[in-house]
């Protein structure tokens, strides 16, 4: 039986099936040597447009849609390689965007519209195998808080503070119970005791 270096568990029928399914329809017409080679030089490529997206969704500007955030991720590819290339592995990065090894983790909220996510953002953190962040070639400048988020900030504050009040009040009330209680069995046992004598 053979074991998944990744996943951590054993292969499925179904996985050991499509493993077969690949190897007869590439593997007859490519020898070995060129298959590691071709898987290497595309996981290089994804591993390079993941960062391009990634760049490109942290400096995502107001007014900017989808295809705005494709044009500004290939201009990160281009310029996080020698050979100034554009990215064209599409309909592969379409098959492993979403495994742990290329997800994008964002750094900051979602943007959202009426309540409704303006892309989709995984939320879920990713295990990269190496390492694959190069520094950017422009700095990145922080845009200032605008007035409505501002205006969130304060109101979400000042709920926190609410909230330590009451939860500070309801500690209080309960400490002088507690004591109270406490008081109330002393003068019980005291009773008691001179009840006796």
């Amino acid at each position: 039986m053979t074991f998944s270096v990744e996943a951590g568990g054993s292969w499925t029928t179904q996985e050991d099936i499509a493993l077969y399914h690949s190897w007869v329809n590439i593997g007859s017409i490519r020898i070995e040597m060129a298959l590691s080679s071709r898987w290497k030089l595309l996981n290089k490529e994804l591993g390079k447009w993941r960062n391009a997206l990634k760049k490109a969704r942290e400096n995502i500007r107001s007014g900017q849609n989808l295809s705005d955030e494709i044009i500004q991720a290939q201009m990160w590819f281009g310029a996080m390689g020698q050979d100034k290339k554009s990215f064209v592995h599409f309909q592969c990065w379409e098959v492993v965007k979403d495994c742990l090894r290329f997800k994008i983790i964002p750094i900051c909220p979602p943007v959202v519209l009426n309540e409704m996510p303006l892309h989709d953002s995984p939320s879920t953190d990713s295990p990269l195998d190496s390492p694959m962040e190069t520094e950017s070639p422009l700095p990145r400048r922080l845009r200032p808080i605008g007035r409505k988020a501002a205006k969130a900030k304060r109101e979400g504050t000042s709920n926190n503070e609410c909230v330590q009040l009451l939860e500070q009040i309801a500690k209080n009330t309960s400490l002088r119970i507690e004591r109270d209680l406490k008081r109330d069995e002393a003068d019980k046992a005291r009773e008691e005791a001179f009840a006796i004598q």
